[in-house]
């Protein structure tokens, strides 16, 4: 059994939850989401992060400022989770985000 057994693959879906994964992760998930969602062709995300005291949402904002992969978010509208939550948008076509 070699260590990749162990990792999970998961479909990439529109939104992720990050209530799932420890905060020294963070930073690492959601880069590789973003780039995973931009990959597959998405051009809005949404990112929840819950709304507690706003700590974990000023990370993910900070994290979405430097992403080659973003050209725009916002808090999401109340029907989508609030400040609980990130709308991302993101760059055009896979390639034309100065990856390369």
């Amino acid at each position: 059994m070699s260590p990749d057994d162990d990792v999970p693959i998961v479909e990439i879906e529109d939104a992720i939850d990050l209530h799932g994964f420890q905060p020294r992760d963070i930073p690492s998930v959601v880069q590789s989401y973003l780039e995973a969602a931009w990959a597959k062709g998405f051009t809005e995300v949404r990112l929840i992060h819950g709304r507690g005291k706003g700590v974990q949402r000023a990370r993910v904002q900070q994290l979405l400022r430097s992403s080659p992969y973003v050209a725009d978010f916002a808090d999401a509208p109340p029907t989508r989770g609030g400040w609980g939550a990130t709308l991302v948008w993101l760059r055009g076509e896979p390639g034309g985000c100065g990856t390369d």
